[in-house]
């Protein structure tokens, strides 16, 4: 019977603790929702590198634009590499269907031998 009371009573360090996240939770959605009347400021067109003026040449000799780094071209190169390879895998597999559906139908037919 006693254990079944201790495990019930909550220690005043416990008690603490959750009056504290109570007083934190009635605290912080008023600061949280708080509404700025601040806006947000447009980005001019040479932030973001649409002036298309080369102004440095890259380790890979090719000029950049204004606002691309190096990192972006090779960011760039390997996206339009798995664009190549997609496109390659796209038509070995549609060659394959073609043939395949070709070959079934030669099966298939009454005059084939």
């Amino acid at each position: 019977m006693s254990e079944r009371i201790a495990s019930e009573v909550i220690s005043r360090r416990r008690a603490l603790s959750f009056l504290g996240l109570a007083a934190l939770a009635l605290g912080v959605p008023a600061t949280v929702l708080r509404v700025s009347d601040a806006e947000a400021q447009q980005p001019t067109p040479e932030a973001r590198g649409q002036t298309g003026a080369p102004t440095a040449v890259a380790q890979t000799g090719e000029p950049t634009t204004v606002g691309q780094t190096a990192g972006m071209e090779r960011r760039q190169a390997r996206r339009a590499g798995r664009r190549e390879r997609r496109a390659g895998r796209r038509e070995r597999r549609q060659e394959r269907r073609t043939g395949r559906r070709e070959r079934r139908q030669e099966r298939r037919s009454p005059g084939a031998t």
